[in-house]
């Protein structure tokens, strides 16, 4: 669902960034779910609000065609998103390695594809532009400095 409604994801997530700012340091959208890690402002440490704005900006957008349990019904919630999401504090460089490879080796990990370079829907790319990653990176060691992707 998220990949044949890749536009108004990206919207959704321009219009919060641009009401509540935040930097995508890595991100993978894959068809029923998605891995990113964020940079909030300094002494900024709402996630949820911007999770929340994200997913009702991307819900308005697309019509209602997925199954929808009794629960979420009686909720009013669409069946898109998951209820929670899982938050965790990068602490240090190589725990941020971990993750950014985590998140860019996940289409391969799901079988959607076998090499990460033809996943289009992940910072991978960026990664490369920018010279951090080889092109042919197989899921194993990024450089040690910092990234700005913005």
């Amino acid at each position: 669902m998220l990949i044949e409604h890749i536009d108004s994801l990206r919207e959704a997530f321009r219009v919060v960034k641009e009401a509540h700012p935040f930097k995508i340091d890595a991100i993978v959208i894959l068809p029923d779910h998605l891995h990113t890690i964020w940079t909030l402002p300094d002494g900024d440490h709402d996630f949820s609000q911007r999770w929340r704005q994200i997913k009702s900006a991307f819900s308005r957008e697309i019509a209602k065609e997925e199954r929808i349990s009794r629960s979420r019904l009686r909720k009013q919630e669409r069946g898109i998103w998951q209820r929670r999401f899982w938050e965790h504090m990068i602490r240090g460089v190589d725990d941020f390695n971990r993750h950014v490879d985590y998140i860019h080796i996940n289409p391969v990990k799901y079988g959607y594809v076998q090499k990460v370079a033809d996943w289009p829907y992940s910072s991978f790319h960026q990664y490369v532009r920018l010279g951090i990653l080889p092109v042919d990176w197989a899921g194993i060691g990024l450089c040690e400095s910092g990234l700005d992707l913005e």
